[in-house]
């Protein structure tokens, strides 16, 4: 039987399986660590979504980055916010106690008129003695007169501004947030909490700056973030800003597009523009119908939709501590052989060293 001779056929080696169109998107689930596919396919994702350069001035903020950023200060300004209620009810509610002994005892010393007009005229009474509580509340405290309603004109105003308390800005919120396109695009959509801020107004001689952005200039602990739909105008606006002397700028990578891959629902207010949402058609070629919504100008984010931003960065970021997981015990797993590897070489290489040594310790015969 000769060596030469081949088991089947080449033919089937180079044989493919077709593929169904209907199950391109299925993607496998064993994830085998890095790869050429993964990292290809990375590459790709980047020249699609991103725009890098190399000469680079502006630092860069990741969109799951910015998301955490959002959810640590809308989680503590609700705490300092409900800490200042609690501060702000302790001292009224002392106030009342010490106001109300203050009107008996003083009731007391009042009480020196007839029985029958003091039936008659209780309700003048009833007004003096309210008159000395508050003018003795001012002689000890040191304070004009106090409104005597405080706390049921309180509970009105604060149900009547309560709307407009739920729409005010985050209490020294450390980031700044600029849309550098133009108001009509602002106005059909932008993200939550974003001050317009269009790129020509760099361009202006005098007075180009707002004055947020001169509150946030290089003010410690605070950052100004930039952003448009695809890096295209953010990147200019970023580098004219960085040159003029803004160091603590940061550009939102990817823009709106980014945001509406990985985060769809939470963080932008009205329709997002369709060139940054995939192509909407269906099998047939047919192009579905984009209802168009106003972007809303709103500061805080409601509860619901922390509640999907959180949901949505999870799943991001268990995806992404999954293939770090799944490289990290590659690598380790390599340096492990790698390390067994040294230790064998360097085991053999002093027994030599010992048997050279036994050797030479040995008289010539």
């Amino acid at each position: 039987m000769s060596l030469n001779r081949g088991i089947g056929s080449v033919e089937y080696m180079k044989k493919r399986i077709p593929q169904n169109a209907k199950y391109q998107h299925v993607k496998t689930r064993l994830d085998t660590g890095c790869s050429l596919t993964k990292y290809m396919e990375k590459l790709e994702d980047i020249k699609k979504n991103y725009r890098y350069r190399k000469d680079e001035i502006f630092k860069r903020l990741k969109v799951t980055t910015f998301a955490q950023l959002l959810l640590q200060v809308a989680s503590v300004s609700d705490l300092n916010e409900s800490e200042n209620d609690g501060e702000s009810l302790v001292p009224e509610d002392g106030l009342s106690v010490t106001s109300d002994a203050d009107l008996e005892s003083l009731s007391e010393h009042t009480s020196c008129s007839p029985q029958a007009s003091h039936r008659e005229d209780a309700g003048d009474t009833s007004k003096i003695c309210y008159t000395a509580r508050s003018t003795l509340l001012s002689v000890i405290s040191g304070v004009g007169e106090l409104n005597l309603d405080r706390n049921h004109q309180k509970t009105a105003d604060m149900s009547v501004s309560s709307p407009e308390v739920a729409d005010r800005r985050y209490p020294d919120c450390p980031y700044l947030l600029l849309d550098v396109r133009d108001r009509e695009q602002y106005d059909r959509c932008h993200i939550i909490s974003a001050h317009s801020f269009p790129i020509t107004t760099l361009s202006r001689t005098m007075n180009p700056y707002t004055k947020e952005v001169l509150e946030y200039k290089n003010a410690a602990g605070k950052i100004i973030i930039v952003y448009d739909e695809d890096e295209r105008i953010a990147s200019q606006a970023a580098t004219t800003m960085c040159e003029r002397g803004f160091e603590n700028l940061f550009m939102l990578s990817g823009g709106l597009k980014v945001i509406a891959q990985k985060f769809p629902e939470g963080i932008t207010t009205g329709s997002i523009p369709t060139s940054c949402l995939p192509s909407p058609t269906s099998s047939k070629g047919k192009k579905f119908s984009v209802q168009q919504q106003a972007a809303e100008k709103r500061w805080r984010f409601t509860s619901d939709e922390l509640t999907k931003i959180q949901e949505q960065l999870d799943e991001i970021l268990i995806a992404c501590n999954s293939n770090s997981r799944m490289s990290s015990r590659m690598s380790t797993s390599s340096c492990q052989s790698k390390a067994s590897s040294a230790r064998s070489r360097q085991s053999s290489s002093t027994s030599g060293r010992d048997g050279g040594r036994v050797q030479s310790s040995r008289p010539w015969k």
